[in-house]
């Protein structure tokens, strides 16, 4: 299967992306009054020098748009000498229209009133009319190298948390937009700035969908802040969530991610973007603008710093311009790029398949919004055991129809699919593949258990459920000991693994075997993982909640499904490109058009640690093409070799 890694095409040669979110710091968002050209480009200098391709900007609404049926043509001319400075640079900018959202303060212009931003057609007009008056402007401009239409306009339009609304009327507003840009014949890339925060990546419906804007936008764009308990799933909280904006196969640009530094030390700071901006770009992302290019010292009796002011201090450099740790790790991971060529590479395929359940981006009648977040984390935890396996996996969306080319599915923690993916399940292991499902019963009391039918049939069991009753995991630690080799799991270990969950979920499948046979039991010696071969080949049940477990609990990756994931791949003969013998580095391949292949090691140690890797071929130093057979790699650091 292909992992999805599409890319953006256009006639600029500013490609790839890898640019910031740009405010200057002689104003932040009022930049446009305070307009300091010299020091525009002392900060876009300081930017290119660290291997920066663009940058995003943003016509602050209130200033730009002041009047209903007038544009600010001084603050234009201002935008132009800004555009300007990015040509001088070889630089490139993405222009955001509608910005009206900025760092935790909403600001209208003057006249909006209190009319919707998305029904009520005088401001639609509106809004279509400045997108486009702004297009004929700058259209032309060589510096213009993509149009965003808004910034996070889920948190501006209609608080979606309170008053959400409807798909229809997002997307017809986002026809219109994106329309405005094309009929005032702007031809670079176009998406919405909307955060990629809608019901198919996040599981929570604001309205705006991205299978029903694709026909309008040309790549999507993830804004990336949310924070875990785990370090190794916030390192590869990015990385998901590109993987998951996939789902229209256009190409995912991780527009904004990036951290204030007065939360994290420096070098956590640097940490932080490093593992982002690998991990990201090993699940999908192509593009990468970090919030944002500076501090602002100065700014904090300004709103929105006066009340937010941890805001003043995103910036990858310090107010004086100076680099901050994330611009250095910026300025490496480019460097890299460039050496591998990235703008002709792929990833690697697939032979494994991390099944997204239909239930997290769609309503089915009686279904609840409260199970969307146990599929979400699941499937998180269950992507970090897969790198932690160094299994390549492609997210598979159950409701476009499961893939018949994976050799192995896995469906981790997961209650509910429908009745036709049942049976397609079966007729996959019947032909040959291996399908892996562990348990969950659920975080709520309602319909508790498997909302799918005959898991009996489908895993040869018999399970021994009482109505409405939840059989509660009284340990705090599942030992799951393995009664024959599996994999490459030996007879006789012990694998274990935390205990978490409430009252719902935190809770065991009880089963007899019918036709399958156990291959691992609990501590209690009942029935944890079991087999069942069928035609050719087979499906796997774990009676325990693993993943969910794992994801409720914190600081505990990494944790033992690793182990688990590898074994089912093993089983079901896997490719697996290159593996590493140690759970805290992940491998990943890359490959050029031209044939050759480069690999990526990830430590999530906070340690430095040494590594063996396995791999068809010999791995090469990037730089001195000397051969490598063993790998050192500082805490929480990255290694791209090239395998010959």
């Amino acid at each position: 299967m292909r992992r999805h890694s599409a890319r953006l095409t256009h006639d600029s040669a500013i490609l790839p992306w890898i640019g910031a979110n740009f405010w200057s710091r002689t104003g932040g968002p009022l930049m446009w009054r305070n307009y300091d050209p010299k020091t525009v480009r002392e900060e876009l200098s300081v930017l290119r020098e660290h291997g920066m391709t663009m940058t995003r900007s943003f016509f602050y609404w209130p200033d730009f748009h002041p009047e209903p049926h007038r544009i600010d043509e001084e603050l234009c001319e201002r935008f132009r000498d800004f555009l300007d400075a990015h040509t001088e640079l070889g630089m490139g900018t993405v222009p955001t229209f509608i910005v009206g959202h900025m760092s935790g303060e909403n600001w209208d212009p003057a006249w909006r009133g209190d009319r919707d931003l998305y029904e009520d057609v005088w401001l639609v007009g509106r809004q279509s009319w400045f997108v486009s008056q702004m297009t004929r402007r700058f259209k032309v401009h060589p510096a213009v190298t993509g149009w965003l239409i808004t910034n996070e306009m889920p948190g501006y339009g209609r608080i979606y948390q309170v008053d959400p609304p409807s798909s229809d009327v997002v997307t017809a507003w986002a026809q219109f937009m994106c329309d405005a840009v094309r009929a005032a014949g702007g031809t670079q890339p176009v998406s919405l700035g909307d955060g990629a925060w809608g019901i198919e990546v996040t599981g929570r419906d604001n309205g705006f969908s991205l299978r029903d804007t694709a026909e309008y936008v040309d790549f999507v764009g993830p804004h990336v802040y949310r924070s875990d308990t785990d370090r190794v799933r916030q390192h590869y909280r990015a990385a998901f969530e590109c993987e998951l904006a996939g789902v229209t196969e256009q190409p995912v640009i991780l527009e904004e991610f990036g951290l204030s530094t007065d939360t994290v030390s420096a070098e956590n700071a640097g940490i932080y973007y490093r593992q982002t901006l690998h991990n990201s770009l090993l699940g999908g992302a192509t593009g990468w603008m970090a919030w944002n290019n500076t501090d602002y010292d100065d700014l904090w009796d300004q709103s929105p710093y006066d009340h937010h002011p941890f805001e003043m201090h995103f910036g990858i450099t310090d107010s004086t311009g100076a680099p901050k740790t994330p611009l250095v790790e910026i300025a490496a991971f480019s460097d890299i790029l460039e050496q591998v060529d990235f703008a002709r590479c792929r990833r690697s395929d697939a032979d494994a398949a991390l099944v997204v359940p239909a239930f997290l981006e769609r309503g089915y009648p009686y279904s609840r919004p409260a199970d969307r977040p146990l599929i979400f984390t699941s499937l998180h935890q269950g992507y970090v055991a897969a790198r932690g396996a160094d299994l390549p996996v492609a997210l598979t969306r159950e409701a476009d129809g499961l893939p018949g080319d994976a050799a192995l599915y896995l469906l981790p923690s997961t209650r509910q699919f429908t009745t036709r993916t049942r049976r397609e399940l079966e007729r996959r292991a019947r032909e040959g593949a291996t399908v892996y499902l562990s348990f969950c019963s659920g975080e709520h009391p309602g319909t508790r258990g498997p909302w799918f039918d005959d898991l009996d049939g489908l895993f040869g069991v018999e399970l021994q459920l009482s109505y409405g009753v939840a059989e509660p995991i009284e340990d705090d630690v599942l030992e799951m000991t393995f009664t024959e080799e599996f994999g490459g799991i030996p007879a006789g270990e012990t694998l274990r693994f935390p205990v978490a969950g409430n009252e719902d979920s935190r809770a065991y499948l009880p089963v007899v075997p019918t036709g399958a046979r156990v291959v691992a039991k609990d501590a209690h010696g009942r029935p944890a993982l079991l087999v069942n071969e069928t035609g050719s080949g087979r499906t796997v049940l774990a009676t325990y909640p693993l993943e969910h477990m794992a994801a409720r609990t914190a600081r505990v990756n990494p944790e033992q499904t690793h182990r688990l994931y590898a074994a089912l791949a093993e089983i079901a003969g896997v490719e697996r490109s290159v593996t590493v013998d140690s759970p805290y580095v992940s491998a990943d391949v890359l490959v050029h058009e031209d044939g050759r292949r480069f690999v990526w090691l990830v430590s999530q140690s906070d340690e430095e640690v040494t590594v063996r890797p396995a791999v068809d071929g010999s791995l090469h130093d990037l730089d001195t093409r000397e051969a490598v057979a063993e790998v050192r790699l500082v805490p929480f650091g990255v290694c791209v070799l090239e395998v010959r």
